[in-house]
């Protein structure tokens, strides 16, 4: 199925602000005010001259450009508008717009200026912002500590004795709290900081030794430590985490390796993290709309609960500001189509008529398993996959207690249809279709049909069924089908 991808409709392009100018004749504390409104950032950036540069952030896992500047004859110009930017890691970007000159924070205080040359991308001279004055002191002190610990990993890989390994780890752990022990004494210092707030957002909790409680081992403990402690001082309703380029990551390994993929676990997350974030201008938008791609088509058979968790919370309350009109039809279309195939839920009725023109229900069949199968014989894969489908059948399912009702999606054909059950020998199969005129009359009557019912846009589409009619698997390979028929087959057995 082709993935759908949900696109803001904002966000992606912060345009540079014009900037009022004041009355030399004007009360200097109106003048020291103006110093706190706005953004401006005078920037002298040799070589370049006459040409403009550009001023990015990060935002996710993608980068915007925020702002520009004009430089003269001197290489001086000015980043300047009327609103603040976003706080973050932002970057000066060459007039090419491919290159990224150097790396700066954007704090509460955007009025400073820069002094940088592109032959000393490492060395610009950043003067009146003080956060920039910590993130250049940690940024000299964090290369020196890495240049150290890369040399002892050259020499650990040279190392001939167990003493000279043991003494170049102990050395290289050393180093790692020197630069541990720098980064919490600047939280401890400026815990209101911008770098402490990418300290928290770039901490990654390590799990402790497994301890061991009344003689027994605590295995699980390590992981449920750093589950909570995940988030530690991270407020989702910050705008300004959005604009580094290690939040999105941890967001993906956080639901990668601590939350259990079963729909209702993820939910539970999702909600606490939007909820959480809800204040954010920038931030709430953008976790909802990357939970929606995310869960609309999911890597795993039912967490596309999780979007239509998303859909009934958010989208159908009018949460749809952020989106095109194409997103807006796709994500209330998508959430149609899987409001009534959710796992463990009965499944839709069918009635539809068979090959001697009998109308044939679905919740007639009496079966242990039923298998539903949306197909089309003149599909280039349904003429391979059908075939396997009757092979382990005939071979294991049909043991089991299982029986088939097989939909032929159009009506266009029903020769061909019928031509290929006989000479695939499928006659053990209960094969229906749906007549024009049963077709007509739902849309007259505007009834649902069984396609949106069953999401069953593409062939084959397969569901399982228990013996009460509930979906126990849905859009499955016939392998990861026989798979799910076995585990269930361990549990009642």
């Amino acid at each position: 199925m082709k993935q759908l991808f949900i696109v803001a409709g904002l966000f992606f392009f912060v345009s540079a602000y014009g900037q009022n100018k004041k009355s030399t004749t004007e009360k200097k504390s109106v003048k020291e005010a103006e110093t706190t409104k706005g953004h401006n950032i005078a920037i002298t950036l040799t070589p370049y001259k006459n040409c403009w540069i550009y001023l990015g952030s990060y935002y996710g896992k993608s980068k915007l450009l925020a702002d520009s500047a004009w430089l003269n004859e001197k290489s001086e110009g000015v980043f300047k508008g009327n609103e603040k930017l976003t706080g973050g890691i932002y970057f000066v970007v060459s007039p090419s717009k491919k290159l990224i000159e150097f790396e700066l924070l954007m704090d509460d205080k955007q009025h400073f200026s820069i002094t940088a040359d592109t032959t000393k991308r490492d060395k610009p001279i950043i003067k009146g912002s003080f956060d920039n004055d910590l993130f250049t002191a940690y940024s000299k002190f964090s290369g020196e500590k890495g240049s150290q610990l890369q040399q002892i990993k050259a020499r650990l890989t040279s190392a001939t004795t167990k003493e000279d390994s043991t003494s170049l780890k102990n050395e290289y752990a050393k180093i790692e709290k020197e630069l541990q022990d720098y980064r919490e004494n600047i939280k401890k210092k400026y815990p209101n900081s911008l770098l402490t707030l990418l300290f928290n957002v770039m901490n990654r909790p390590e799990a402790p030794a497994i301890p061991v409680v009344d003689g027994k081992a605590d295995s699980a403990y390590p992981y449920r430590y750093v589950k909570y402690h995940y988030w530690d001082n991270v407020d989702f309703f910050d705008d300004r985490i959005l604009r580094t380029p290690f939040f999105d990551s941890k967001v993906d390994d956080y639901y990668k390796y601590y939350v259990s993929p079963e729909a209702d676990s993820i939910i539970a997350e999702v909600k606490y993290m939007l909820l959480s974030a809800r204040t954010g201008k920038e931030i709430f938008p953008y976790l909802l709309i990357k939970f929606t791609n995310k869960y609309v088509n999911p890597e795993y058979m039912g967490q596309d609960k999780v979007f239509l968790y998303l859909f009934n919370e958010y989208y159908s309350k009018g949460d749809t500001i952020y989106l095109d009109a194409a997103s807006r039809k796709m994500i209330f279309e998508r959430a149609y189509s899987l409001m009534a195939n959710q796992i463990g839920e009965p499944a839709p009725p069918l009635k539809l008529t068979d090959t001697l023109g009998v109308v044939k229900s679905l919740y007639d069949i009496n079966a242990n398993y039923t298998l539903v199968v949306f197909w089309d014989p003149h599909c280039g894969h349904c003429k391979h996959e059908i075939p396997r489908i009757d092979s382990i059948y005939e071979a294991k399912w049909k043991g089991l207690g299982m029986k088939i009702y097989a939909v032929y999606v159009y009506n266009d054909n029903v020769p061909d249809w019928k031509k290929f059950i006989n000479e695939k020998g499928l006659q053990d199969w209960t094969h229906v279709y749906q007549t024009q005129e049963a077709r007509d009359y739902e849309i007259k009557n505007n009834i649902v049909g069984y396609k949106q019912l069953y999401d069953a846009k593409v062939t084959p589409t397969l569901y399982l069924l228990d013996d009460k009619k509930r979906i126990l698997a849905k859009q499955l390979t016939i392998e990861q089908l026989d798979n799910v028929i076995k585990e269930k087959n361990k549990k009642t057995n």
